[in-house]
Order: C-alpha cells, then sequence, then structure tokens
C-alpha cells in the first residue's frame, strides 16, 4: 500500500484512523471493530464489505 494513502484514508463509518495489517491485507478501525480488505493494493472502503472483528483482534 502507498503510504501517501495510507495517511489520507479514514474509517467511512466514524472518519477515525485505520491501521494496515500486511499480514490480512485490511485496513482496521479499532473504533468501529471493523476491517476494510485490500485487494490487489485498492482498500475497499465499503462498509458492508468489511468484516467485525472482536476487542481482541482490534487490539493487536
Amino acid at each position: 500500500m502507498d503510504a501517501r494513502l495510507l495517511e489520507i484514508l479514514v474509517c467511512p463509518v466514524c472518519k477515525g484512523s485505520l491501521d494496515y495489517r500486511k499480514a490480512r491485507a485490511e485496513l482496521v478501525c479499532r473504533a468501529c471493530r471493523l476491517a476494510y480488505p485490500v485487494k490487489d493494493d485498492i482498500p475497499i472502503m465499503l462498509e458492508d464489505e468489511a468484516r467485525q472483528i472482536s476487542a481482541e483482534e482490534a487490539g493487536e
């Protein structure tokens, strides 16, 4: 993922910051506990495409 893109992307739900998790190819919003997929270096920033994550997973 491009570092410049990561600087400007925010969660579409709460507008909070996102953590990039390269191993799972996801952008994680800890506040909403949502993980947005990244496919072919393109973040899919749709709430319907995100998966719910547990509190423990959010704190990884």
